[in-house]
């Protein structure tokens, strides 16, 4: 979603403090549950793309899986994000896919998620998924680890293309922002 924006743009610091001071009225008591976030960045509960990319991002930084975001998950969200390098973002765009914890993406996380997309390749999800899996999966063991993913990922746009990696997700932040009440 964000990537589709450019890879240069940046969001300014008046913006990024807008977004905390919104936090800080939107949850006085601290904590931002999922459904406040998806309120915030005016998340219609009828696009199903938007809604599981909220909440992949909700859950990816709820690093204490509590079910909420403190203050500071929401700011190291909002640096990664906003000012984090290529590599950073493609870690955190690893654990966005990594829907089990195990530290390595199956067909089926990949497949889930090119599913979710909509492309004009006239290839099918499992096509396009063989095909990433050839293009990365460097010691052929049908599981993706962070090495493979980030190796994969920079060496090859279509591969970065394909898996629509959220490396650059100021786009839709910036984009969204305009909804904020």
């Amino acid at each position: 979603m964000g990537q589709e924006e450019s890879h240069n743009e940046e969001i300014d610091l008046a913006q990024v403090q807008e977004l905390c001071v919104i936090f800080m009225k939107e949850c006085p008591s601290g904590a931002q549950h999922l459904h406040k976030l998806q309120m915030i960045f005016g998340v219609p509960s009828s696009s199903e793309e938007e809604s599981l990319y909220i909440e992949t991002i909700f859950y990816s930084f709820d690093t204490n899986k509590d079910n909420a975001l403190d203050f500071l998950e929401y700011v190291v969200a909002l640096h990664l994000i906003l000012r984090g390098n290529l590599e950073d973002r493609l870690k955190w765009s690893f654990k966005m896919y990594d829907k089990d914890g195990n530290d390595r993406l199956d067909r089926n996380e990949i497949i889930y998620k090119i599913k979710l997309q909509k492309t004009d390749i006239s290839l099918t999800p499992s096509e396009i998924c063989d095909r990433i899996f050839e293009l990365v999966d460097q010691n052929h063991d049908g599981q993706i680890t962070l090495f493979e993913f980030m190796e994969g990922a920079q060496k090859d746009e279509w591969v970065m293309n394909m898996l629509k990696l959220d490396v650059n997700a100021t786009g839709w932040v910036i984009q969204n922002c305009g909804k904020l009440p």
